[in-house]
């Protein structure tokens, strides 16, 4: 893997969009800290030159130390020792140098002892780190827990425990239960107030809890006695320190072993309610959630770029028949669709990131200021955009991580299927990817009503409308005609008064409409870099076109009736 940030271009490239200015001049509220904190910038260049700083470092680590580390930490795993979860040996030292190189706390304000970075650079930053172990990723990036914590806890419960995570602390959100997973509202551990104690106590079972131990958790959990719903849901604060919850069981999972698993027992566990009752799931949750789904966008993107250089460097080295295997069709045919799709699904995830980026800034900023008229439409507009991007940035590129993983291990062929190969754990570590935080069926239903109500179709319209250099001039035209047939089907659809029909077929217009915004995304990438993406835009495009035109077929020739063919007995 790279050694430094510097020696990824594609990366660097993500910080001199246009939208950054905006992004940097929210984000540090017009450089009101460059008086008070020593390493706050005092202007848009000086704030770059941080970012950049910050991803040397990062880009450092992972390469020294947390890559070196993976294959032990994959053969260790955690340990259950007494009830409590150790993490394998190897882990303790990626956890000592990210602490010591000050990469905790990173979208925290400073006066807080975090960095304040943008949920953009946050995304670099967890690529690089999953580039060298998606395991560590995991844990590592859970500190972005914080956040929740920071939009909707009070000032005394920010002042407590963010410097902690600044520290170095670590983080877990305890939503699943063994009854509930996908199903959030089904969440029955009980919390019930201690009027003598003036606290929370929280009693019962969590199960597939990443980084279950942790230091600090966000629970959910009942506060409403005699509910069964998601509105008798409330968030708690659960500190370890405080003791009253035990590790049952480490899973043993097929991949991410690294990243322990957990089973948590709550005995009475001391806890403080994290905002107002009863908005656990549906305020809190979902902004965690969302948060989450971003970080595992990052996460696929790093696993998909390792994927891709170990398959890259192996057909640069195999020979057969006479021939390095990278001369062979069959090969650069799969390398360059693992090229494209890591560019693209890098687009996407870098964009949704932005938009983020923009609606989180000014609502930060609306609770110290009346926002302006401008500024609102502004938030309305970017909050818009974020959720539709997101679904779609950890679905599609979940699905490209596994992707690119099985197409690693195809071009070792027998040497893939051998454990000595880090391509067979890439493929094991991606597999999970797709599923947690919810699964990429959930991202469709998620991004459904973004389809039918016109929204993607509106933007890739007005993504149509900007100026692209002339050599992607017509590579833009053919999108242009698959935008056309895309319409048609979406119309199709929605004529369709079955809802069991459009179910069925919304995966493949979830599919169609991120390849086609991928597609366009690459191609503004390319106008400004070709050296970068000229390549990855023209194969994108290519692949865009096949699926779009049998996605169309399918779903042309589809009718009601064909329903019955399918249905399992």
């Amino acid at each position: 893997m790279a050694n430094y940030y510097t020696d990824q271009p594609e990366i660097a490239f993500h910080l001199d969009h246009p939208l950054m200015k905006r992004i940097v001049e929210l984000k540090e509220r017009n450089y009101a800290d460059k008086d008070k904190f020593e390493d706050a910038p005092v202007n848009y260049e000086d704030a770059i030159e941080n970012y950049k700083k910050i991803l040397d470092i990062t880009g450092e680590i992972a390469a020294n130390v947390i890559e070196p580390n993976s294959e032990a930490v994959d053969l260790e795993g955690p340990h259950l020792i007494d009830s409590r979860m150790h993490y394998a040996s190897k882990t303790y030292e990626n956890l000592d140098a990210t602490r010591k190189a000050g990469l905790w706390g990173v979208s925290m304000p400073r006066q807080y002892g975090g960095l304040n970075l943008p949920n953009v650079v946050f995304s670099m930053l967890s690529e690089m780190i999953s580039s060298a172990d998606g395991g560590f990723q995991n844990i590592w990036s859970l500190q972005s827990c914080i956040d929740t914590l920071y939009e909707f806890g009070n000032d005394e419960q920010r002042a407590k425990y963010i410097p902690r995570i600044c520290n170095g602390e670590t983080m877990s959100m305890d939503l699943t239960e063994p009854d509930a997973g996908s199903d959030l509202q089904r969440v029955m551990l009980k919390a019930t107030f201690d009027e003598k104690e003036n606290c929370w106590r929280l009693n019962g079972v969590k199960r597939f809890i990443t980084n279950g131990d942790s230091d600090l958790h966000l629970v959910l959990a009942r506060s409403e006695e005699g509910t069964h719903d998601g509105r008798g849901l409330s968030m708690f604060i659960y500190d370890k320190r405080d003791g009253g919850v035990d590790v049952r069981h480490i899973e043993h999972k097929l991949g991410i072993h690294g990243s322990p698993t957990c089973e948590l027992v709550y005995k009475n566990a001391k806890a403080e309610l994290c905002g107002n009752t009863r908005m656990g799931l549906i305020k809190y949750v979902m902004a965690l959630m969302n948060g989450a789904r971003l970080g595992i966008a990052a996460q696929s993107v790093g696993v998909s770029r390792e994927a891709y250089m170990e398959g890259l460097n192996y057909a640069q080295q195999r020979a057969q028949f006479g021939k390095k295997i990278i001369t062979f069709p069959a090969v650069y045919d799969m390398l360059s669709r693992m090229k494209a799709k890591l560019d693209a699904g890098r687009s996407l995830l870098y964009q949704t990131a932005r938009y983020v980026d923009i609606y989180k800034a000014l609502e930060d900023i609306s609770r110290d200021q009346k926002l302006t008229a401008e500024e609102r439409q502004e938030m309305k507009k970017y909050t818009r955009l974020a959720d539709a991007f997101t679904p779609i940035a950890k679905g599609i590129n979940s699905e490209y991580a596994n992707q690119n993983a099985y197409d690693s291990i195809s071009i070792h062929g027998g040497s893939g299927f051998i454990m000595e190969y880090k391509c067979q754990r890439l493929y094991r570590d991606a597999r999970i990817f797709s599923i947690y935080e919810g699964t990429t069926q959930l991202q469709v239903v998620a991004a459904v009503r973004y389809i039918t109500n016109g929204t993607y179709l509106n933007i890739m319209r007005e993504m149509l409308e900007e100026n692209v250099c002339e050599c992607m001039g017509a590579l833009k035209t053919r999108v242009a005609k698959l935008i056309d047939l895309y319409e048609e089907c979406l119309e199709k659809i929605k004529a369709n008064e079955c809802q069991d029909v459009q179910d069925f077929l919304a995966r493949r217009l979830y599919n169609m409409t991120a390849s086609i915004i991928e597609s366009l995304l690459l191609i503004q990438d390319a106008s400004k870099a070709p050296e970068l993406f000229k390549k990855s835009a023209h194969v994108f495009v290519r692949m865009t076109e096949e699926e779009v035109a049998g996605a169309a077929a399918y779903i042309k020739a589809f009718e009601a009736e064909d329903l019955e063919h399918f249905k399992a007995e």
